[in-house]
Parts: structure tokens; C-alpha cells; sequence
């Protein structure tokens, strides 16, 4: 009996995967066999909650934290508002400086025309910039920065920044290395805000 038709996109990522090297023929297994629960409700609805892990949202929510925590004189929030801050401005740099050196083409357009590439390059076409994954670098940067202050959100702090990561590759916006590598910019980028807000209140408290 004939197998179940694959999908015109699955078909299209498969191509492009005989023609990639071992990491992104990984990645494009991985998103080809995620392909036929792009159009599913719950992704589709997580994916949306997930748009909370953009920029725009992030540096508001951040801003917020900080703020309230000024208003309110509750020095911990402050801090974790001015964390959150510091460490998703840092993940966007990092995050930005390897977008603009490095093209890689968005999952949704390999679906589409079965082209594949990852190279160095300086586009500002938004289907060439999947490398890495902003929403991972900002979401787990913020995350990680709330834990700092209130360890109590670990349980729901990581998951969803998880989550808000993850998502990405079943809506077709980037494949999984994007998310790893993105993911480890964020955690990199929180690490060093930590270090250097250690050091500051070393020196404040001398």
C-alpha cells in the first residue's frame, strides 16, 4: 500500500537537506518533521503568546519591572527591572552582531523554494536573518535575570522562556540550532550582567 503523500513543504525541506552538511540536515529533519503541525491551533496560539518574547515587548516589560519596583521603593524589583534591562540589552547586541554577519535562510522560505543556505553575509532580508533566534537570546536573558532576584520563579520563569524558545521551530521561524545558539547568548549575556552587578555592589558595600 502507498505511504501517506508528504506535503509540497516537507518535500522542499527534504531537498534541501540532501544537499546540507550534518548540522543542517539536522536542523531541516527536525523542521520537516515538525512541517505538519505548523497550522495546528495550539501551535498557532503559542506561537502568538510567544511574540511576548520579542523585542518591543521584553524592553517594555523590563521597563515596567524596574519602574514599579522605583515607585513602590521595593529594592528587589528594582533590581531585577534594572537586570532584565541590562541583560536583554546585552542579548540583543550579541544576538544582532551574529545576524549581521551570518545569512541563513528562515525555515518557511526552504519550505518553499527548497534553497537552503547558511553563509557569511550582511542581509537585512528577514527571511536570510534565522541565525540565531532573537526570541531565545531575549527570552531566556530576561528569564534567567528574574531569577536572579526571585529564585521562587525558577518553575515558571524557564519553562516559559522555553517554551517561548522551542516554538519557533514548528512555526517555521527558525531551526533548532537558531534556538540553541540563541538560547546560550541570552543565558552568556545575563551571566555577564550578573558578574558585573556582583562586582558593583562589592565595591559599594567597600
Amino acid at each position: 500500500m502507498a505511504g501517506r503523500r508528504k506535503s509540497p513543504d516537507r518535500r522542499a525541506l527534504e531537498k534541501a537537506a540532501d544537499r546540507s552538511g550534518p548540522v543542517a540536515r539536522y536542523d531541516l529533519a527536525v523542521v520537516a518533521a515538525a512541517e505538519p503541525f505548523s497550522d495546528h491551533p495550539a501551535v498557532k496560539v503559542v506561537g502568538a503568546a510567544s511574540e511576548l518574547a520579542d523585542q518591543p515587548p521584553l524592553v517594555t516589560a523590563s521597563a515596567l519591572v524596574l519602574v514599579a519596583g522605583l515607585v513602590t521603593r521595593r529594592p528587589a524589583l528594582a533590581r531585577a527591572g534594572a537586570r532584565m534591562l541590562a541583560a536583554h540589552g546585552l542579548a540583543t547586541l550579541a544576538k544582532t552582531i551574529v545576524k549581521d554577519r551570518i545569512d541563513r535562510t528562515r525555515p518557511q522560505k526552504v519550505a518553499e523554494d527548497g534553497e537552503h543556505r547558511a553563509e557569511p553575509g550582511r542581509s537585512k532580508a528577514g527571511e536570510r536573518r534565522s541565525f540565531p533566534s532573537g526570541h531565545s537570546a531575549g527570552a531566556f536573558a530576561v528569564a534567567r535575570a528574574v531569577t536572579r532576584e526571585y529564585p521562587g520563579a525558577v518553575p515558571v520563569a524557564l519553562p516559559a522562556a522555553a517554551l517561548a524558545s522551542a516554538i519557533q521551530v514548528p512555526r517555521q521561524k527558525h531551526f533548532p540550532s537558531d534556538v540553541v545558539v540563541g538560547v546560550a547568548i541570552g543565558l552568556a549575556a545575563e551571566a555577564l550582567v550578573d558578574l558585573a552587578a556582583r562586582r558593583l555592589s562589592q565595591r559599594l558595600k567597600r
